[in-house]
C-alpha cells in the first residue's frame, strides 16, 4: 500500500463535485423552463461516467488526503455499483417527476450530492472520513424525504428522518470519539496495528464501548434492528421515487462502510463484534419477517422486507470471514436491483392521475397487464428466494457462509425467517394472478421507468446462467479488504 498526493484516485468524486456545480449552475438558468428535464439527464451521464472511472483507475492500495480515504478494488466496485444505482433511482425519479409535473432540478442535484458522499464512504479510511461522508451523504437524502412541503406525509418523513438521524449520527460521533480517546488515532490503518495480534494488553474495554456505539449509527443508516423504526414511516411518506432511492444505493454504500470498519481495523477483534452482529442481523430477520404479514400498503411492506433483507445481509457479515464479505456483497447487489426493478412496479401504480399503494390495488393485474404481472411475479419470488432467481442464490451463499463459520443456528433462523416472508410476497403474486381484476392503471409515457423495470427483471432472471462475474467481483473487492482471501 502507497500513500500518495496524487488525486487521480479521487477522479469519480471530482467528476461528480464539477458535475454538481456545472448542473446548479445551469439549472438555476434553466429553473423557469426545463431546468429538471435538461438536468436529469445530464446528471444520470455524470453519474455513469463517474463509475467507468472507478472501474478504469488502477487499483494499486492507495492511500490520499492525509490518511483519511483510500482506493482499492473493493472502493472501486462498490463505488462503481453505488452509483450506477443512484442513476437508475434517477430514471425513476425523473418519470415520477413527469407524471407529477413536478419541474424542480434540485432532484437530481441532492442526488448528486448523497452520491459523492457514498462514493467516499466506501473509501473511507479513517474515523474522520467515516463520519463526514456518512454526513454528505445523509443530509441530502433528509431534504428529499421532505421535498414535497404542501404534502403533511412528505413533512412528517422527513421530520423522523432527520431528528432519528440526527440522533444515530451523534450516537456514531460518540462512538468514535470513545475509540479515539482510549487509542489515540483515527486511523484505521494505525487501530489495526494497535489491535493487531501482537498488541500488548488487548482492546481497552472503553474501546469496545465505542465501536458498539460506531456499530449502533451504522445499523440505522441500515435500517437495521433495532435502529429500523424511522423506515416504514419514511418509506410510506416520501415520494415514491425518493423512497425507491433511500431503499438502493445508500443501503449498499452502510454496508460497504460497516464492512471497512470492521474487516479492516477491528478484524483481529472479530470476537468481541460479531456478538452484536449477530444479534443484530438475527432480530432484523424476525421481525422484517413477522411485521411485514400484516401490511396493506405496499410501500410499508417493502420498508419490512428491506428489514428483512439486510438482515440476510448481515449474516455473511456475522461470518467474519473473506467468505462471508464475498456473500454479503453478492446479496447487496442482488438485493438492490430487485428492489429497483419493484419500485419502477409501484410508480406504475396510478390510477386517474393519483398514485396508489395499497397491495389490493394489484388485484386481477395480470388480465389486463400480462407483462407487469409477469415481472412483478419474478420479482417477489426472487425476493422470497425461490430458485433459479437471483434471489435464491444471494441467500444460499449467505446461509452457507454463516455455517462454514459455526454460526449454524443462525442459519437456519434465516431460513425459517425466508419461509415466513415468502407468505406475503406469494400473496402478491396470488392476488396479480388469481383476485378479480380490479381497475386498470393509467398508462403512463415512462421509458426509464420501462428501462429500469426491464434490466431489473432481465438481471434477476438471467442471473443463474452469468454468475462468475458477479461473483468474480465479490472476490476481488474482498481480496482488497481481507488479504486472506487471496488464497483461499
Amino acid at each position: 500500500m502507497t500513500a500518495t498526493l496524487d488525486l487521480a484516485p479521487l477522479l469519480p468524486e471530482l467528476l461528480l463535485a464539477a458535475a454538481t456545480l456545472g448542473l446548479i449552475v445551469l439549472g438555476a438558468i434553466r429553473e423557469r423552463r426545463d431546468g429538471a428535464a435538461i438536468v436529469t439527464p445530464l446528471a444520470v451521464a455524470a453519474l455513469v461516467v463517474a463509475a467507468a472511472a472507478a472501474l478504469a483507475l488502477d487499483k494499486t492500495p492507495t492511500v490520499l488526503l492525509g490518511g483519511h480515504f483510500r482506493f482499492d478494488a473493493f472502493a472501486a466496485i462498490l463505488k462503481a455499483l453505488v452509483l450506477l444505482a443512484t442513476a437508475a433511482s434517477l430514471l425513476l425519479i425523473a418519470s415520477y417527476q413527469e407524471d407529477e409535473r413536478i419541474d424542480r432540478f434540485e432532484f437530481p442535484l441532492l442526488a448528486l450530492c448523497s452520491a459523492l458522499g457514498m462514493s467516499l464512504m466506501v473509501s473511507a479510511e479513517s474515523l474522520l472520513g467515516l463520519y463526514m461522508a456518512l454526513e454528505l451523504q445523509s443530509l441530502p437524502l433528509y431534504v428529499m424525504a421532505a421535498f414535497q412541503r404542501d404534502q403533511l406525509r412528505s413533512t412528517e418523513a422527513g421530520l423522523k428522518y432527520f431528528v432519528l438521524g440526527a440522533l444515530a449520527s451523534g450516537m456514531l460521533l460518540y462512538g468514535c470519539s470513545l475509540v479515539y480517546g482510549f487509542t489515540g488515532t483515527l486511523s484505521f490503518a494505525r487501530l489495526a496495528e494497535a489491535f493487531g495480534p501482537g498488541a500488548a494488553g488487548g482492546m481497552p474495554i472503553g474501546a469496545v464501548v465505542g465501536l458498539v456505539f460506531v456499530i449502533a449509527g451504522l445499523a440505522f443508516k441500515l435500517a437495521a434492528v433495532p435502529f429500523h423504526m424511522w423506515t416504514p414511516d419514511v418509506y410510506e411518506g416520501a415520494p415514491t421515487s425518493v423512497t425507491a432511492f433511500l431503499a438502493a444505493a445508500p443501503k449498499l454504500a452502510a454496508l460497504g462502510l460497516a464492512l471497512r470498519v470492521l474487516m479492516g481495523p477491528f478484524a483481529d477483534w472479530a470476537a468481541q463484534w460479531q456478538q452484536v452482529i449477530v444479534l443484530v442481523s438475527a432480530a432484523s430477520m424476525v421481525l422484517g419477517a413477522l411485521a411485514g404479514l400484516v401490511q396493506t400498503n405496499i410501500k410499508r411492506l417493502l420498508a419490512y422486507s428491506g428489514i428483512a433483507n439486510v438482515g440476510f445481509a448481515l449474516v455473511g457479515v456475522a461470518a467474519g470471514t473473506a467468505e462471508g464479505v464475498e456473500a454479503a456483497l453478492v446479496y447487496m447487489l442482488i438485493y438492490l436491483v430487485m428492489t429497483l426493478g419493484t419500485f419502477g412496479i409501484v410508480l406504475t401504480m396510478r390510477r386517474q392521475g393519483t398514485y396508489v399503494e395499497t397491495i389490493a390495488e394489484l388485484a386481477g393485474l395480470s388480465q389486463r397487464r400480462p407483462l407487469l404481472a409477469a415481472a412483478i411475479a419474478v420479482f417477489m419470488f426472487s425476493l422470497a428466494g425461490i430458485p433459479p432467481l437471483a434471489g435464491f442464490f444471494g441467500k444460499y451463499f449467505v446461509f452457507l457462509a454463516a455455517v462454514k463459520a459455526g454460526l449454524v443456528w443462525l442459519a437456519i433462523l434465516g431460513v425459517l425467517a425466508s419461509v415466513v416472508a415468502a407468505y406475503y410476497y406469494l400473496r402478491i403474486v396470488k392476488l396479480v394472478y388469481f383476485d378479480p381484476a380490479a381497475e386498470p392503471f393509467d398508462e403512463l409515457p415512462a421509458p426509464g421507468l420501462r428501462l429500469v423495470t426491464t434490466l431489473s427483471a432481465a438481471f434477476v432472471l438471467g442471473f443463474v446462467v452469468i454468475p462468475g462475474p458477479v461473483f468474480a467481483a465479490a472476490k476481488l473487492a474482498a481480496a482488497a479488504l481481507v488479504p486472506a482471501a487471496l488464497g483461499r
